[in-house]
């Protein structure tokens, strides 16, 4: 594992994606409430991952976290595999699985080498991972590879011009006087795992330019409408007064695209 690579497990090995601050314990429950609060900051989720659509169908969710929208795929019927960069993630989804009587080939792999052969799902999603991979445009690659002619790729990745982008800017360059330093420098160093990257609508479209029929859109987050608790790393006053006048409203009806999460749909 290459230094990049090694920054980013050890970033997501350490807590899964939302385990500090919506996972209180390891039982049925406290599954349950984390998939409770997953889906009420990010409803969109449901409709974007299809899950009910799944069943009998040979599914690849690569970057599986705490395993919600796993066991979603699960409970729908689908013939399911599920991979993590990470041990953590991929024991945080069995226990879950087996809490709630439900199966999956559950295996720590890497997004840019995929343990499988060509042409054997009919969809591989991801939610929020491949931006992470120091080498997305192979994990792209590797995802086009092993879908079916017909099948289809459901990703999400971040999109550059976003509300958080902007306030991850405003803090870190604008306000220690370095306004020269640009998003990308922004998303890598102070957004999650270290390299985090983030995508304009044209170099989406290039990503996934082997795939055909492609739709992206764009959704304000909780952490674009500072509607969460999430962005506790970058806790400050500053933040404080922002949650308290944010202008969301005008924030929706004005800057509906500046949202951090880019939806994509490609079939191949």
């Amino acid at each position: 594992m290459d230094v990049a690579k090694k920054q980013v497990y050890d970033f997501w090995n350490e807590a899964s994606c939302g385990e500090q601050l919506y996972l209180s314990g390891t039982e049925q429950s406290d599954y349950l409430a984390q998939m409770r609060k997953r889906y009420q900051l990010e409803p969109y989720i449901e409709s974007f991952a299809q899950f009910v659509q799944t069943r009998n169908q040979d599914v690849l969710e690569i970057g599986i976290g705490l395993g919600a929208d796993h066991q979603r795929f699960a409970q729908a019927g689908a013939r399911l595999t599920g991979i993590d960069l990470t041990e953590r993630a991929v024991q945080h989804t069995r226990k879950r699985l087996n809490l709630f009587g439900l199966e999956s080939n559950l295996q720590v792999a890497d997004a840019e080498s995929l343990p499988f052969t060509s042409e054997s799902y009919d969809l591989v999603y991801s939610w929020g991972v491949l931006h992470h991979s120091p080498n997305t445009d192979r994990a792209i690659d590797e995802v086009w590879r092993i879908l079916r002619y017909g099948g289809a790729a459901r990703i999400m990745i971040y999109n550059k011009y976003s509300l958080v982008g902007y306030m991850l800017w405003l803090r870190y360059a604008l306000l220690t006087a370095q306004p020269w330093t640009g998003l990308n420098a922004i998303y890598a160093k102070y957004l999650e795992s270290p390299g985090t990257k983030a995508y304009t609508l044209g170099q989406a479209r290039i990503l996934f330019r082997r795939f055909s029929n492609i739709k992206i859109h764009t959704v304000l987050t909780h952490g674009d409408l500072l509607e969460s608790a999430a962005g506790q790393r970058h806790r400050s006053w500053l933040l404080s007064a922002a949650r308290r006048i944010w202008p969301r409203r005008f924030i929706k009806s004005v800057l509906p695209n500046h949202g951090l999460f880019m939806l994509i749909e490609a079939i191949k």
